[in-house]
């Protein structure tokens, strides 16, 4: 995603979306203790920490540049590091140690691995800093205070829904309609909330017969692409038209995000077929470049801007002392505890409102006026 201006509408839409709760619980001095009954919180100046995964994709690499402007502009030391995507978790683990030990007061986590950061989020907290999951879950351990996303079991129902709606549209014939399903990294845990979403609007229709999966491959095991890689789901797309649609016609997939999709769409195409009807997310140039020419049907716009400026409000907060703003408390349990969190709405985007929904957007305002 490319980084989005703010506008009235924006501000209002999210301030309206947010409720307050969840009051900062663990107070340090300027000395890092966490019994120091400090109520202001922390130095105005303190470093936070920000560990990223890889920068494998658009929204990653804005995230961070946005969040060293946004933690400067608001007088903290911004300490932005990323795990390279050659590299196990044991780099971020490493990472988060040393912002630990170095002092950090919050420590923002977009996480390589969610299951496998509980050792390092737990001294975060010895250490007396907050921990925010930042998009991803951090999961099994008491030691995240917040969690700031979009609601990405929404995500996974726009695109279930948008995938419906593509069908009608451009298959050329009444259902049933035959499908293909994708969902994200394993070792990711939104890929499973955006999934459970999209199979909560497609399952239905998989049981009444409106949707064929002819592969038989409808199970998250099934269905998930290692590390987000084009690669990996463009091989398995390629060995599904092989084994499954020498003689069929695929009309759908569901694709969890906009790198996925356009490996989805190079293999069709290599293959010599027909483009299906294919979802995406993430509003990634070359996708909505892809939709404006009738080809990729969908994405999803997350505003990484609202999302990092979401984020920094909370370390604002966290820094006076102050209740932070959170507006779920219900949804987002990581094994030990349900993690209160502020939640964004995600907007479908297809070729028919993508200049609506990008009038705001410079990028990609000039990409859809390239095409009108």
């Amino acid at each position: 995603m490319k980084k989005l201006i703010l506008t009235a509408t924006a501000i209002v839409a999210v301030g309206a979306f947010a409720l307050t709760g969840c009051s900062s619980e663990r107070t340090g001095g300027s000395d890092g203790g966490s019994d120091s009954g400090d109520k202001a919180g922390f130095a105005a100046d303190a470093t936070i920490g920000v560990a990223l995964p890889d920068k494998t994709s658009e929204n990653w690499v804005l995230a961070g540049d946005l969040f060293k402007s946004g933690l400067e502009d608001a007088g903290f030391k911004a300490n932005v590091q990323y795990a390279p995507a050659t590299n196990t978790v044991a780099e971020q683990q490493n990472q988060i140690q040393a912002m630990v030990t170095g002092g950090a007061k919050v420590i923002i986590i977009g996480a390589k691995d969610g299951k496998q950061l509980a050792t390092q989020v737990e001294a975060a907290r010895e250490a007396g800093a907050y921990v925010i999951a930042y998009d991803r879950l951090i999961e099994n351990t008491e030691a995240v205070d917040y969690y700031v996303a979009f609601d990405n079991f929404k995500v996974g129902e726009l695109q279930g829904q948008a995938l419906l709606d593509g069908l009608e549209e451009r298959a050329g014939h009444e259902a049933p309609y035959n499908i293909e399903l994708f969902s994200g990294s394993p070792d990711d845990a939104n890929s499973k909330v955006f999934f459970d979403g999209a199979m909560k609007v497609l399952q239905p229709k998989i049981d009444d017969g409106t949707l064929k999966v002819l592969s038989g491959q409808t199970d998250i095991a099934q269905t998930a692409t290692e590390g987000w890689k084009a690669e990996n789901a463009q091989r398995r797309m390629d060995s599904i038209l092989t084994s499954t649609y020498s003689s069929a016609t695929i009309d759908g997939v569901l694709s969890p995000n906009d790198t996925l999709a356009r490996a989805i769409i190079t293999s069709v195409q290599q293959a010599g077929k027909p483009v299906p009807v294919v979802t995406g997310q993430d509003s990634e140039v070359e996708s909505v470049k892809s939709i404006m020419e009738g080809v990729q049907y969908s994405t999803i716009n997350k505003d990484t801007t609202l999302l990092v400026q979401q984020a920094i409000k909370m370390v604002g907060q966290l820094q006076k002392g102050e209740e932070v703003d959170v507006n779920d408390t219900e949804q987002y349990d990581n094994g030990v505890k349900v993690v209160p969190a502020y939640l964004l709405p995600p907007v479908i985007v297809t070729k028919d409102n993508a200049a609506e929904a990008y009038k705001n957007v410079p990028s990609l305002e000039k990409v859809v006026e390239s095409y009108e």
